[in-house]
Formats: C-alpha cells, sequence, structure tokens
C-alpha cells in the first residue's frame, strides 16, 4: 500500500500548533503534527456534508439566502451547502489559517470537486468568531466546524464559541428565520441545555462519518 506523504504544513495563528497535510494517491488527511490522529480524511467527510444539507435544508425557501461557515477544511461542507443552494445564495467560509485556503486552491481541491472556484463562495482570512461578535442578524444559517466540539483541542481560544457569550453573538447574527449549526465529534448534553438556555429550540442529529450507518457516529446541533 502507498504511503502518505508530506506536502503541506502550516502553524495555526495565535498558539504555535502545526499542520500537516498528508497525501496518498487521491486521499488526504490533516493531521497536527507530533500526534497519530487524524483531524480531516478526504474519505470520511459524511458528517461535514451533514452539517451543510441538514441546516439548508431548513432555508431551502428563503431568497438569496447568506450562509456563514466556520472552517473551511477540506471544503466538503462548502460544497454540499454550494450543491444544496440555489444560484442567489452566498456563501462565505471564515478560515483562520491562510495555507488552509492555499491547499483547498491547490492539491486538496480537487477532493471536494473545487467549490473555491464557485462565484458564489467567498474567504474570509480570519477567526469566525470576529464575524460573529458583528451580530449583524443578516445570515441565514451559520454552520460552526471550527474544531472537535465544545471542549476544543486545537485552539482554546475556539472555546468562546461555544460559551454562552458566543451562542448569544450568533444568535443575534442570524437572521429571524435563520438556523445555527454546530459540528462535533460527539454528544455532550452540557452543550444542548446551554443552547436551550440561550433561548433556541435545539434538535441533536447523529449522523455518520463515512456515509449512513457506516463510520464513526457524529453529532450536529441544530438550533433556531
Amino acid at each position: 500500500m502507498a504511503r502518505f506523504n508530506e506536502i503541506g504544513t502550516a502553524t495555526i495563528p495565535g498558539n504555535g500548533t502545526r499542520l500537516r497535510l498528508l497525501q496518498r494517491n487521491d486521499e488526504f488527511s490533516i493531521k497536527i503534527a507530533g500526534t497519530t490522529g487524524e483531524l480531516m480524511n478526504s474519505r470520511l467527510h459524511g458528517s461535514e456534508d451533514a452539517l451543510a444539507t441538514l441546516a439548508c435544508e431548513r432555508i431551502a425557501g428563503l431568497g438569496a439566502p447568506r450562509v456563514l461557515i466556520g472552517g473551511l477544511g477540506m471544503g466538503f461542507t462548502l460544497a454540499a451547502a454550494l450543491s444544496a443552494l440555489g444560484e442567489d445564495a452566498r456563501v462565505t467560509v471564515a478560515e483562520l489559517v491562510p495555507e488552509v485556503e492555499a491547499w483547498n486552491r491547490g492539491p486538496l481541491g480537487a477532493a471536494a470537486g473545487h467549490p473555491l472556484s464557485d462565484a458564489r463562495a467567498s474567504v474570509h482570512i480570519g477567526d469566525v468568531a470576529e464575524l460573529l461578535r458583528e451580530g449583524d442578524g443578516n445570515w441565514d444559517a451559520i454552520l460552526l466546524d471550527v474544531d472537535n466540539g465544545p471542549e476544543g483541542l486545537t485552539r482554546k481560544e475556539n472555546n468562546w464559541i461555544y460559551s454562552p457569550a458566543g451562542i448569544a453573538a450568533a444568535q443575534k447574527s442570524l437572521s429571524p428565520d435563520g438556523i445555527l449549526a454546530y459540528w462535533s465529534a460527539g454528544l455532550e448534553h452540557a452543550f444542548t441545555e446551554r443552547l436551550r438556555r440561550v433561548g433556541f429550540s435545539v434538535e441533536p442529529i447523529t449522523v455518520r462519518a463515512l456515509r449512513p450507518g457506516k463510520g464513526a457516529r457524529h453529532v450536529i446541533w441544530l438550533a433556531w
């Protein structure tokens, strides 16, 4: 079997954690340097797809929807959102690590079908928290996949997004009929209750990493 080769590295701003982009034939993997576990794999994106499709089906009837995605990753959530939305949609992806955008415009882009080439998509290089703090009420869907879940793995600053203050900021950023969605590696009942205390109706949905019925179980929280 072919071995993975490192084709790119990047440092997460603010904490010095180094990311590695690996390739084996048409398969890609992103890891944290010095660890053996994967953050992402291009063959295991079922739950990233679900983050977009579950949320975007809730706004299917809106004209010219605006969608904010926190975390570009390998581009699968963006690709799924674009697939689910019409030609009048606009999707902004906030990505903290500039190299991740470059990877998606380069060798990694083919894995998700080059979604950044779609005229409806744009990238904001920076923390999605910057956009949430604006609280402009203009986003029809906000999809957040910036870490491993409510307990940050790659960057402690991510914890704010899952805090009561971060949830309230996301709520103010939504349009009246908007939907908020979070991706997580697992279910945390305390986070479900945290969303409810801010005033959301909440539905946690278990999805699979590979495809329905296959792969690890992940969780999407829908809040409205």
